[in-house]
């Protein structure tokens, strides 16, 4: 008894596929392959970025070209997920404040070729952030179902502001899904519903058709409504017969005639359609192409987690992967990572975009002064070249009355 519980307890403990945090500095390249698929791939690069919560345990791998693809993956110990849950959490800093570029991961099988890696390579999950102008702010929730990707039928948004966030991913062997972001639900559901990966269980029945009687008017014109005669006025061109017999036109002869304060075209009224029959709804039978499988969330291989896409403006950094097969252990670890740094990241940006207002605050207060002195210096100058050219007009007067002078006593 005290064995087989030992068993049961064994069989609890979590999962854990594949951890990547970045600790131990440039060691992460032994690590992470580079695609060599094209020759102008962009570098990733480890830092915490520009602000942080802590410059060590914030450290992850950041894009770092702008108008690059990136491509790059770790590898680890393959495993299946059948009869399990599977969990994929990661943290997204598009610190950059991006305007168009992935966020996402891939989860690839494990005969994935790494050096050869690129954006047809079959992979089992795509998952993560993508932005790319007002219009496209969403979470992608991509599954591969027998060589095909499928992707989520629901609109799934995604943070877009300048800081860390945590995105988490997952699959129940029951066929349904979480997205969580920042450790709170955002979406749930069915993967058979949520997701056009089999054929519908229902079909129009191709041999039924709408009977030629069936009335899907629900209102119509009243057969006995009739236009009404309009009514009579005093005709204002009637002229009174001065003579006799009546010699003026029969028109202005009469006192009445025909008017209508109605406009436009008469149409009759409507009333309830006795014969409506409502809308016609086409039958529906069992698609015989539908087949039920208790195991859409099922990959038979797991082995390598990719970072492959393309960006831009760079910036964005990825880090805190986790792979396992624990829900709870993945919100643990959460906390502990994104949780603790969160706050003081913003905190450590906002106290820099304070010390850059007061920065320009002080330099256009500079310019100001600047050109308020500028007039001032001016007027300075100017009245030095006014003084200046006094004493030349002074000195050549003198001069000229000297010389008149010498002259005069010359003529004596």
């Amino acid at each position: 008894m005290l064995f087989s519980a030992l068993i049961a307890l064994a069989s609890a403990e979590p999962s854990l596929y594949f951890k990547e945090q970045f600790e131990d500095g440039d060691s992460w390249t032994t690590r992470w392959v580079e695609s060599s698929h094209r020759s102008d791939y962009g570098e990733f690069v480890l830092t915490p970025g520009k602000f942080y919560g802590d410059p060590e345990k914030d450290k992850g791998l950041q894009t770092s070209q702008d108008a690059r693809f990136y491509s790059s993956s770790a590898r680890f110990e393959p495993f299946t997920n059948q009869g399990k849950t599977l969990v994929i959490q990661f943290t997204v800093k598009h610190e950059q404040n991006i305007d168009c570029g992935g966020g996402y991961i891939k989860l690839f099988p494990a005969d994935l070729d790494q050096a050869d890696m690129h954006g047809d390579s079959k992979y089992n999950i795509m998952f993560g952030p993508d932005i790319c102008g007002p219009g496209t702010k969403k979470v992608h929730v991509i599954i591969n179902y027998k060589g095909k990707n499928h992707l989520i039928n629901k609109d799934v948004r995604c943070k877009d502001d300048e800081y860390t966030h945590l995105y988490t991913l997952i699959l129940n062997p029951d066929n349904t899904y979480e997205v969580k972001i920042d450790n709170k639900k955002v979406e749930s559901g069915s993967l058979e519903e949520d997701w056009d990966i089999l054929p519908p269980k229902k079909v129009k029945d191709p041999e039924a058709v709408k009977p030629d009687d069936w009335d899907e008017r629900e209102r119509v014109e009243d057969p006995e409504d009739k236009k009404p005669e309009p009514p009579m006025v005093s005709n204002p061109d009637y002229k009174a017969s001065v003579s006799w017999p009546y010699t003026h036109d029969r028109t202005t002869f009469s006192f009445l005639i025909e008017t209508s304060s109605m406009t436009g075209e008469w149409k009759p009224r409507k009333i309830d359609n006795p014969d409506y029959k409502g809308k016609w709804v086409h039958p529906e039978i069992d698609n015989p192409e539908y087949s039920a499988d208790s195991e859409i969330y099922r990959f038979d291989s797991i082995g390598v987690i990719g970072l492959d896409l393309w960006q831009v403006k760079s910036g964005t950094i990825f880090d805190n992967f986790l792979i396992t097969d624990d829900a709870t252990l993945a919100e643990e670890v959460g906390n502990e990572t994104w949780g603790q740094t969160k706050d003081p990241e913003k905190k450590m940006k906002v106290s820099q975009e304070e010390q850059e207002r007061k920065k320009l605050e002080a330099e256009e207060m500079g310019r100001k002064e600047q050109t308020k002195d500028e007039p001032e210096d001016e007027e300075e100058e100017e009245k030095e070249e006014e003084l200046e050219d006094l004493e030349e007009e002074e000195e050549t007067g003198a001069e000229e009355e000297e010389e008149e002078t010498d002259s005069i006593k010359d003529e004596l």
